[in-house]
């Protein structure tokens, strides 16, 4: 059936955050316009109205480990992020521009939605003693981030050096967090991966179906107590996506150590299990709009349900593949989303 599609495209080198997104239960309109990279043409249209998603959604609890990704009754929802070959992001799809596969297995669509639900984020902010002349800018990146947020978002603060530390618990307003990070002295190792599971273990309170991590870190891990394969397990199975921002030196660069040279790595494998991603940033001028950009990206993403053919309930992990067919007159387009999830053990 042919129709006319209206595509937006939002400017900007986009990058993309973690966050594992659920239905809402209400219908809210998309009110932001894209930008274009050139003129907007007279007949444009805006994007499709936000659609209601599924509401019903069993807790989450990581320290039972139960399965990841929503499953509503019968219903599996992934949120996936849609990029140009400019990295802008792309709203206005419909859900007949995606395919989705479980273990290779097409599925059908059962629900799509394209909304700006209200977010529940933590921060995970390195203040070990290499983060001494990173700080400003840091602190500067987190208040653009929150220049993005709504008034239903919550947010949190973990911090680490040789441990981490819970700053601020979950709360609405911002200023508490920056404040906090204003006191904030660099010194000490890097506890990376226990101040993720801290993260993690703290997101079970979150209030809101949808959730994001967000770390801002210059280098590896040389001090945590949980390894590196017990973080990768946990959060493949955590309801929650996790976006990161790593501050590293030029690969020249002499005072890198051999932690910070396994820090891109360990930051992009972490961030790309849960449908996030990882932007490495050398230049630290640059960082406040990176952070900026993971905000904006967090505002739009789709959400795709459906009902696993695969109805055995037997807590294996499962592999999700989604495509985009494509669309006339539109470049190659480039999805990001959650790469599996386990399914129900009983």
């Amino acid at each position: 059936m042919a129709r006319r599609q209206s595509l937006l495209f939002l400017g900007g080198g986009m990058l993309l955050v973690a966050v594992a997104l659920a239905g809402e239960d209400k219908t809210k309109k998309d009110a932001q316009q894209s930008q274009t990279a050139g003129p907007k043409p007279a007949n444009a249209q805006t994007a499709a109205p936000r659609r209601k998603a599924p509401t019903e959604e069993p807790a989450n609890d990581l320290a039972t480990r139960q399965p990841t990704l929503r499953v509503d009754t019968n219903m599996v929802l992934i949120n996936v992020t849609v990029t140009d070959p400019l990295n802008r992001f792309v709203t206005g799809l419909e859900s007949e521009n995606f395919k989705l596969f479980e273990d290779k297995s097409e599925q059908r669509i059962a629900s799509f939605a394209s909304e700006d639900a209200p977010l529940s984020v933590g921060l995970v902010f390195d203040a070990s003693s290499s983060m001494g002349s990173k700080l400003q800018k840091a602190r500067l990146a987190t208040a653009q981030f929150f220049k993005t947020a709504n008034p239903e978002d919550e947010f949190f603060l973990v911090q680490f050096n040789d441990k981490p530390e819970m700053i601020q618990g979950f709360t609405t307003n911002t200023e508490e967090i920056q404040n906090r990070l204003t006191f904030t002295q660099a010194k000490g190792r890097t506890a990376l991966l226990d101040g993720i599971y801290m993260a993690l273990n703290h997101m079970k309170k979150a209030r809101n179906t949808r959730k994001a991590i967000l770390v801002l870190s210059d280098g590896g891990d040389n001090s945590s107590r949980y390894t590196e394969t017990e973080i990768k397990n946990l959060v493949r199975e955590a309801d929650v996506q996790i976006y990161a921002i790593g501050l590293f030196e030029g690969m020249s660069g002499r005072s890198r150590t051999p932690e910070e040279m396994s820090g891109p790595g360990l930051l992009n494998d972490i961030a790309e299990q849960t449908g996030g991603r990882h932007f490495p940033v050398e230049n630290i001028n640059d960082l406040p709009d990176v952070a900026a950009k993971i905000g904006m990206e967090l505002r739009n993403q789709y959400v795709i349900g459906y009902i696993p053919t695969n109805a055995n309930r037997d807590g294996k992990y499962r592999r999700v593949q989604v495509k985009i067919n494509p669309i006339r007159g539109l470049p190659t387009l480039r999805a990001f989303w959650r790469q599996g999830y386990y399914a129900p053990a009983q």
